[in-house]
């Protein structure tokens, strides 16, 4: 199985990427299951049903969030509606949403997608992400019950981040982190088999601070700006992860990281 593990859309320029460049990505490249985390989407916060319409019309099959998923209005109304859209699993059970979603691939393929959220050094309310996985999984044998496990780990912390990477190593096919909106360049295949990258990095304009535009350096320099944050315009790179999975394991048989476009060093 082939899966693309799409990392934080990052405003307007972010989303064009994608919903310009995904489609075509995907029939050239026989991907056969997208995941894209949507978590600034929306001018920065969250996603609109509109924008989530909009990746799924493209070729997304699921969607994650993190800590900004909230910020819309419309969020609970949405992820009560809209399964697909996965909300951190290691929230309250009260909390509207899912964050682990059972599906199918058009051939038949069961394939399940996580959603998790970090705690160290991230300001949002969540249980122990590594109990909750263990939960999870429970259920679910790579290579009997699912053919493939792909788990978002939205998370500041790069030592957390690895961390739950090797915890996870030979249960799942892949542990992508989320967050950072900087690709790391130590996407590899742990020894039990997993697909794993501290951070995918962001699918926006990275001629910016993070997403965000450069007026941002003021805040640094004087300690306060009267400037409202905003994402950056301009070309956005398509930034993730490509996994390929054995069907007989659902193991990780190999690896690519993807930035097409933008300011970055092109790899694919």
């Amino acid at each position: 199985m082939r899966i693309l593990i799409l990392g934080d859309v990052s405003g307007r320029s972010g989303r064009e990427a994608v919903l310009n460049r995904l489609p075509d990505f995907k029939k050239k490249q026989s991907v056969d299951f997208v995941v894209i985390d949507v978590d600034n989407a929306a001018h920065g916060f969250g996603i609109t049903p509109d924008m989530a319409r909009q990746f799924f019309e493209v070729g997304a099959d699921v969607l994650t969030g993190g800590n900004h998923l909230f910020d819309q209005k419309d969020a609970l109304a949405l992820l009560q509606k809209e399964k697909r859209l996965l909300r951190p699993a290691n929230m309250p059970d009260c909390v509207s949403g899912s964050g682990v979603l059972e599906t199918t691939t058009a051939d038949g393929r069961k394939i399940v997608a996580v959603h998790l959220i970090g705690r160290a050094g991230i300001s949002f309310l969540s249980d122990n992400p590594f109990v909750c996985a263990d939960k999870i999984l429970a259920k679910y044998q790579i290579g009997k019950n699912v053919d493939a496990i792909v788990v978002d780990f939205h998370a500041e912390m790069t030592s957390e981040k690895v961390a739950l990477g090797y915890y996870l190593d030979g249960r799942v096919s892949a542990v992508v982190g989320t967050h950072t909106h900087i690709p790391t360049a130590d996407e590899r295949i742990l020894t039990g088999g997993t697909a794993f990258q501290t951070d995918v990095g962001m699918c926006g304009n990275y001629d910016s601070i993070i997403g965000v535009s450069k007026t941002l350096i003021e805040r640094f320099v004087k300690g306060y700006s009267y400037q409202k944050l905003s994402p950056a315009m301009g070309e956005a790179t398509f930034c993730g992860l490509l996994v390929d999975t054995d069907d007989k394991t659902g193991l990780a048989a190999s690896v690519k990281a993807i930035r097409i476009g933008g300011f970055l060093s092109e790899s694919f």
